[in-house]
């Protein structure tokens, strides 16, 4: 067990004071003053050791009174908080006064934590939604029937109202924005995979910077996979260095196009199997480049907005984004699978951001419908004021 100092310095005093060393010890000034400095509200140690010990009249009563003494510990003592600890300046002191002041406290709160409680008793404040996740039931044929999340159509429409308002990046600079308009179908469809690409861990800003220089600075007419075969990697590298592992993603792109050239005769895979065999292509990639630029929607493209915005509100509770996809492949309905990408994505840009979400500005969080909302509370305590107004007074002619 830790031991205080001051529990050892009267330990020392203890053994200081027993007969058997009193004679053998000389009390110097310094020790003197470590025992004077156990005094507390005018009673000294010292002296209460000392008649201890003078008033025992046998040995074996002096040693059980030391005993006695020596388990006793300073810290077991109840003395106030300022005998121990630090005192506050002007604690003491009577000219010292408190004066209150007005404040203003603002706090960030979940709903979960509840509202708080008023004088009456009754709790008021934020509404607190429970998580309702996705249910699965034997129905009586013995098949398993997925219950959707409850209220999810409320907060599908909110999110849809909000999006409207607010333009994201990913409307104006989306992978499935970027593609040339007059090029030909086939090479769109190319346009469309390598900006997939490249979108794997970079913003849209970032990316269709990349792809833009792509479109430029490749010889006439641009981003096509003759042109692509052709360019040197460094020189591809240096073109898209501004995207997230892009030396990675010189050797797919570089490998991609040499394999559409032999095995798919110049243009891209229409299966989600097949584009998932090109190298750095995975499935939300797949799912995407299928609806963007074949127009065939067979599954939902989720990356870290849907999947992180989904288990937020508490739909499910995944640990990755194919985990997800399969979960909301249950129950969405299936119109729905392609612009919930779009959706959510755009919504994570600008309300419901991965660090400081804007819980204040979303609607959800005002009707109670997102159980991860965080909002803030403000209390403030105002001064008030008092005016004299003093009028003059005439006198009588």
């Amino acid at each position: 067990m830790r031991t205080s100092r001051l529990a050892q310095e009267t330990s020392e005093a203890i053994k200081t004071l027993s007969p058997a060393r009193s004679s053998l010890r000389r009390q110097t000034p310094s020790f003197a003053a470590s025992l004077t400095s156990f005094a507390v509200k005018g009673t000294n140690i010292e002296a209460e050791l000392v008649k201890d010990v003078e008033d025992s009249s046998d040995g074996e009563t002096s040693l059980s009174s030391l005993a006695s003494v020596a388990s006793f510990d300073i810290e077991d003592l109840s003395l106030p908080g300022s005998a121990l600890g630090k005192r506050r300046r002007g604690a003491d002191d009577p000219s010292t006064s408190l004066t209150s002041m007005s404040t203003s406290i603002a706090t960030r709160r979940s709903p979960r934590e509840g509202g708080d409680k008023a004088e009456d008793g009754i709790e008021r404040g934020i509404k607190k939604r429970r998580r309702q996740p996705t249910r699965k039931a034997i129905n009586q044929a013995g098949k398993v029937e997925v219950h959707p999340p409850a209220d999810w159509g409320k907060i599908y429409d909110c999110v849809k109202e909000m999006r409207k308002k607010v333009l994201a990046p990913v409307d104006t600079m989306g992978c499935e924005t970027l593609a040339e308009d007059h090029l030909t179908p086939r090479d769109k469809r190319f346009q469309t995979l390598i900006a997939l690409m490249l979108s794997s861990q970079t913003k849209d800003t970032t990316n269709a910077i990349a792809m833009r220089r792509l479109q430029t600075e490749l010889p006439s007419p641009g981003l096509i996979l003759s042109n692509i075969l052709a360019i040197d990697p460094v020189q591809l590298n240096e073109m898209i260095y501004v995207v997230g592992f892009h030396n990675n993603k010189t050797r797919y792109i570089k490998a991609t196009a040499r394999i559409l050239r032999d095995q798919y005769k110049d243009d891209i895979p229409d299966t989600v199997e097949g584009l998932m065999s090109l190298p750095g292509v995975g499935p939300k990639m797949a799912y995407l480049c299928m609806s963007a630029a074949w127009g065939r929607t067979v599954g939902i493209g989720v990356d870290v907005h849907v999947h992180r915005i989904t288990n937020l509100w508490g739909w499910h509770r995944t640990k990755g984004p194919e985990e997800t996809r399969e979960t909301l492949e249950a129950w969405l309905p299936k119109e729905k699978w392609h612009e919930i990408n779009h959706l959510l994505v755009g919504f994570g840009q600008t309300i419901c951001l991965p660090v400081g979400r804007k819980c204040g500005s979303c609607t959800l969080s005002e009707n109670g419908l997102c159980p991860s909302a965080v909002v803030e509370r403000r209390m403030v305590t105002k001064k008030a004021k008092q005016q004299v107004i003093v009028r003059e007074g005439r006198a009588n002619p």
